[in-house]
C-alpha cells in the first residue's frame, strides 16, 4: 500500500458438506492508485436459497456483478450514488432474468461494504450477516429481512426478489484494528456471541486460521444440536491502517471539472482540435474532434456552456457515458478513453463515418425492401443490446442512426437515455420531455403513464414503419396528444396501402409494435425482431401456383354448381 493510504487484512474460509449445492460466494477487492482513493476497497458476501437450482449462480454473479460495475462508475460519483445506482441495475437485470428460469432464479441475499478513506459504507439486502469486532464489543451492523412461507423461512429484501430494491445504507467511522466478520444465515443457532469473539481473538495475526477456527466450530456446534450439515462461510476484514485525516481536502464531485467553453473549427481541448460543430442544443454541444497525438478522429460530447451550475444536469450527462460504457455491441456507438487525464467536463465516442437514416433515405429512394429489411434489422439488433443491460434510449428516430459507406448501423445520441427501474418511471418520462419528443416518440410520453422498454419498441416500429413507407403509422403525432380520449381516436393505416411490398404478417407485427396502448405491444422484443426476419425463400413459382390454385378450386366449383342448376330448370 501507498503510504498515508488505507491498508487492510483480510481472510476467508468455507465449508459445505459434498450433498449441499454451494450457494454462497464472498470477496474483498483492493482497488490501487487513484481507484483506491476515489473508490476504495470492497468486501462482500452473498448467499442464495438451498432450494434455488441455480443458486451457485445466483450468489457468484451477486458479487462478480457489483465489483465490475462499481468500479467502472465515474470517478466524480460519491459512493452511495455509485452503489445504489448498481446494484439497482442489478436487482433489475437480476429480476427480469429469474422469469426465464424453471425450478430456480437470481435472487440472493448481499451485503457489500465499501471503505474509503476513514469511514465504512455498508449496503445490505436480505439476511446475510455483517458484525463488527472493537475491542471487547462485538456487534451486529445488519438486520435479517426474512418471511415465513409453508414452514421455511426466506429472504425479504433481496437482490432480485422484486422489480423494486429497497437498500440498508449505513456509513460509519472507522478505527484502527476495527475487525468486519461477513457470513451467512446458516450460522444462527451455533455460536454465540462470546464464541465469535474467542475464536478471532484467539490468533488474529493469521486471519485465514481464525476464519478455518469458525467455520469448524460452526460445524461442530450444528451436529452436536441436530442441525445436519450444512455449509458456512466466513470472510474477516482488519483495518491496519487508516490514512491522515484531510480536512482541507476538496470534495470529489463533477463541479471539480470545469465545462469546457463554445468552441469552433479549429479551437483545441485538452490536446484534441476541433473539425467540425455536429450539434448544438439547450443541454449539449456535439463536436468532430482529431486527437493531435494519433490523429484518431472521434466525437466529444459536452453540457452547454450554460448549463454549468445546473448539476442535476450534469448528473445525469455523466451518467451517459457510464451507462454507454455498459453496452458492449457494435451497433450501439462506443465510447472512447484517452490515455491522458482531461481537464474539461465532456466524453468521448468512437467517430463514425456515415450519413444518418434521414440522409440515407432521401439518397436510396430506389433502395429495396430487403436493404431496408436489413437496416432495421440492425437497429432493432441496438436497441435489444440496450434492453439487456436495462437502459432505455428513449431517443429513437433517424437522425440519431447512423449508417457507414458498408451499411453499418449505429445508435447514437444518449442525451435521455435511462437505468430502468432507476429511480422509477417518473424521471425517465421527465428526462425524454425535457430532451425534447419527437414524431416517433410513444404516446405515454405526452400522456404522463408509465414509460419502459415497450416505449423503445413503439419508437424503434415507428422508425421502421417510416423507413419501408417514407410516412408515419398515425396522421396525428402520438408526441401531441393531450388526453385518452385522444389516444383512443388513433387509426393505424396499413403499411401494405402505402408499400404493397411489404407483407401481412409484417404489417400485423408492425401494427402491434404500434399499438398506443403499451400494454398490447410486444412482451418483447425479441418477437418483434423475429418478424423482421428474412422471408423463407419457396422455389421459382412456387409461390404463384400456391396462390393460384385455391382461386382455381373454388372457380370450378361454381362452375359446376352453375350447370347443375341450369340442368335442373331445363329438365323441369
Amino acid at each position: 500500500m501507498a503510504e498515508q493510504a488505507l491498508s487492510l487484512s483480510y481472510g476467508q474460509a468455507f465449508v459445505a458438506p459434498e450433498r449441499r449445492r454451494h450457494r454462497s460466494s464472498m470477496s474483498v477487492q483492493v482497488a490501487e492508485g487513484n481507484t483506491l482513493r476515489s473508490k476504495g476497497v470492497c468486501a462482500l458476501i452473498s448467499d442464495s436459497t438451498w432450494r434455488n437450482a441455480i443458486a451457485k449462480q445466483a450468489g457468484d454473479l451477486s458479487v462478480r456483478g457489483f465489483l465490475a460495475d462499481y468500479y467502472s462508475t465515474p470517478e466524480h460519483w460519491d459512493i452511495k450514488t455509485s452503489a445504489t445506482r448498481v446494484l439497482r441495475a442489478l436487482n433489475s437485470w437480476s429480476y427480469s432474468q429469474s422469469g426465464y428460469i424453471k425450478g430456480g432464479s437470481y435472487v440472493s441475499s448481499m451485503s457489500a461494504m465499501v471503505l474509503r478513506d476513514r469511514e465504512a459504507h455498508l449496503f445490505h439486502m436480505g439476511d446475510t450477516l455483517v458484525f463488527r469486532l472493537r475491542g471487547a464489543e462485538f456487534e451486529q451492523l445488519t438486520r435479517d429481512h426474512v418471511t415465513d412461507l409453508g414452514g421455511y423461512r426466506y429472504p425479504s429484501r433481496a437482490l432480485g426478489l422484486d422489480g423494486n430494491l429497497d437498500i440498508d445504507y449505513v456509513r460509519m467511522p472507522l478505527k484502527q484494528g476495527d475487525l468486519f466478520l461477513f457470513t451467512t444465515r446458516a450460522v444462527r443457532g451455533t455460536l454465540m456471541p462470546s464464541d465469535y469473539v474467542q475464536l478471532i481473538r484467539s490468533d488474529v495475526s493469521d486471519l485465514d486460521a481464525a476464519c478455518e477456527r469458525l467455520a469448524e466450530s460452526a460445524q461442530a456446534r450444528a451436529a452436536e444440536r441436530g442441525y445436519g450439515a450444512d455449509q458456512f462461510c466466513f470472510q474477516l476484514v482488519r483495518i491496519d491502517r487508516l490514512p491522515e485525516e484531510e480536512p482541507d481536502r476538496p470534495l470529489r464531485h463533477y463541479g471539480n471539472l470545469p465545462v469546457p467553453p463554445e468552441l469552433n473549427v479549429g479551437d483545441r481541448l485538452d490536446g484534441l482540435e476541433v473539425q467540425a460543430v455536429l450539434s448544438k442544443t439547450a443541454q449539449a454541444r456535439v463536436y468532430r474532434m482529431r486527437d493531435l497525438r494519433s490523429e484518431r478522429e472521434m466525437v466529444l460530447k459536452a453540457p452547454s456552456p450554460e448549463l454549468s451550475s445546473r448539476n442535476a444536469y450534469l448528473e445525469h450527462f455523466l451518467l451517459q457515458q457510464w451507462i454507454v460504457e455498459r453496452v458492449n455491441s457494435a451497433f450501439v456507438a462506443k465510447v472512447v478513453e484517452l490515455a491522458r487525464p482531461r481537464q474539461h467536463l465532456y466524453y468521448l465516442m468512437a467517430y463514425v463515418d456515415g450519413t444518418t437514416l434521414t440522409e440515407w433515405v432521401r439518397r436510396h429512394p430506389q433502395a429495396s425492401l430487403a436493404q431496408r429489411l436489413d437496416i432495421a434489422r440492425q437497429l432493432t439488433k441496438a436497441v435489444q443490446a440496450l434492453h439487456r443491460r436495462d437502459v432505455l434510449h428513449q431517443q429513437i428516430h433517424p437522425d440519431n442512426v447512423l449508417i457507414d459507406a458498408h451499411g453499418q448501423v449505429v445508435l447514437t445520441d444518449f442525451s435521455a437515455c435511462h437505468l430502468r427501474e432507476v429511480d422509477g418511471h417518473k424521471k425517465a418520462r421527465e428526462l425524454a420531455r425535457q430532451v425534447g419528443l419527437n414524431e416517433h416518440s410513444a404516446p405515454e410520453y405526452a400522456l404522463d403513464t408509465d414509460v419502459g422498454r415497450r416505449s423503445d419498441q413503439y419508437a424503434l416500429a415507428s422508425t421502421i414503419y417510416w423507413l419501408l413507407t417514407d410516412s408515419l403509422p398515425y396522421e396525428r403525432a402520438p408526441s401531441q396528444l393531450r388526453s385518452h380520449t385522444d389516444l383512443e381516436q388513433l387509426d393505424y393505416c396499413s403499411a401494405r396501402i402505402r408499400n404493397p411490398e411489404v407483407s401481412s404478417d409484417l404489417d400485423d407485427a408492425l401494427r402491434r409494435a404500434l399499438d398506443p396502448q403499451r400494454a398490447l405491444r410486444f412482451r418483447r422484443l425479441a418477437e418483434f425482431a423475429y418478424a423482421l426476419r428474412e422471408p423463407r425463400k419457396s422455389p421459382q413459382g412456387e409461390g404463384t401456383h400456391s396462390r393460384r390454385e385455391p382461386a382455381i378450386l373454388w372457380q370450378g366449383i361454381a362452375g359446376i354448381l352453375l350447370l347443375l342448376l341450369l340442368l335442373s330448370w331445363l329438365l323441369k
